[in-house]
């Protein structure tokens, strides 16, 4: 028996969009399992691919020191034509998460209206320059809207001088309700949890990121990635609102009116 629980270090990193990247596994381990993503396996390359039940929809993960570390790519659909998103290697893992869980969200209603600037501007967001660029209030993030395009480009920085911390970019196709997902994410006040090295954080300016350690149970550390993965699994699982009768009903047997 122990006397007391085995505990970890964990670093609680605000504002989220400095936390560095974090453990990929937070998005590729629930598409696998909670949503049924299969990946191509490469031993001898660095790289995931994983892809949808349907096959429209390609998550590309390579390391690639220059570019985008995250690739997702959507064939055309009835609806739409066919887009992408990308994320820079140091894109907040659980940032991406709200974007991939927003994907494959099957409750989601796609016919509501979603403002994808809305939560940048609850957050204190203010225009620059332009209507179509937005900067948060610690002027270390910025979105532009392309105006003619629409498509979007979000960068984490912290001097004009040197190329973004991390960089996210949206076709102009790409669903309004995934990107309304990633500014509610990129906005959330709370703190990004982080195991390892705080020396890997882009900035340990005191002045832009807050950085406080605890003692967490390591169970609780252990056990977080598993719970994440039941609750994306639950969704599927879970009846279908009332509003998802078809509009056909059918004639199957049994049926009574």
């Amino acid at each position: 028996m122990h006397e007391h629980s085995e505990t970890v270090d964990v670093d609680f990193i605000a504002p989220r969009h400095l936390a560095g990247g974090g453990d990929p596994a937070w998005v590729t381990v629930p598409l696998h399992r909670a949503c049924g993503w299969s990946h191509g396996h490469d031993p001898l390359m660095p790289r995931v691919i994983l892809s949808s039940p349907d096959q429209k929809a390609l998550l590309r993960l390579e390391p690639d020191p220059d570019g985008q570390w995250w690739t997702l790519q959507h064939a055309p659909t009835e609806d739409r034509p066919a887009w992408y998103a990308s994320f820079g290697a140091r894109t907040p893992v659980e940032i991406i998460a709200a974007f991939t869980d927003a994907l494959t969200d099957p409750t989601t209603d796609r016919d509501k209206t979603h403002d994808r600037l809305a939560p940048l501007l609850a957050a204190g967001w203010s225009p620059s320059y332009n209507l179509h660029r937005f900067v948060s209030p610690d002027s270390t993030m910025r979105v532009d809207v392309h105006e003619t395009t629409g498509t979007w480009w979000i960068g984490a920085v912290l001097d004009d001088a040197r190329p973004p911390v991390w960089q996210a970019r949206f076709g102009e196709h790409t669903p309004k309700q995934l990107i309304a997902a990633f500014t509610t994410a990129l906005t959330d006040p709370h703190p990004a949890a982080r195991t390892g090295t705080v020396l890997s954080l882009p900035t340990r300016n005191p002045d832009l990121v807050t950085h406080t350690r605890q003692e967490v149970p390591a169970q609780q550390v252990a056990s977080a990635l598993e719970d994440r993965v039941h609750q994306l699994a639950a969704r599927h699982a879970a009846p279908a609102a009332p509003t998802a009768i078809p509009r056909r009903p059918s004639a199957g047997p049994g049926r009574t009116h």
